[in-house]
């Protein structure tokens, strides 16, 4: 019998989670990397398959996103500061992507800047 899987994040680049990955197999918690060997032999093809993404067992996931939440990078300004949420005033966002139309899911680094608020989950542009 398998065991569900949880995805805890999408990172462009294998390079991107591999401190992600040491910190949490140290406590313990075994990590998954899907699409990891894709992206390994082809990077160019990252965002066609929405990039390598960190998995742990469903029974982790607490304590896994816990320590996540811990220790990841959030969004910055084209000048190098946090980007601040309009409506909560928390500087924990996120780069966004809708990706609707097919346009934008065929070449999304063509879509504008959106930012999404970890906080309340307000979506802005910069």
């Amino acid at each position: 019998m398998s065991r569900k899987r949880f995805t805890i994040a999408a990172f462009e680049y294998v390079s991107d989670v591999q401190i992600i990955k040491g910190k949490l197999e140290s406590e313990g918690i075994p990590v998954f990397l899907k699409d990891e060997n894709t992206l390994n032999s082809d990077p160019m093809i990252s965002h066609a398959i929405g990039g390598v993404k960190l998995e742990v067992y469903e029974e982790d996931k607490e304590k896994a996103l816990a320590i996540y939440n811990e220790i990841r990078s959030y969004a910055l300004n084209d000048d190098g500061t946090p980007v601040t949420c309009p409506n909560c005033k928390a500087q924990k966002s996120e780069r966004y992507y809708d990706r609707k139309g097919l346009f934008y899911k065929l070449f999304p680094f063509f879509e504008p800047r959106k930012y999404k608020c970890l906080n309340c989950n307000m979506i802005t542009r910069p």
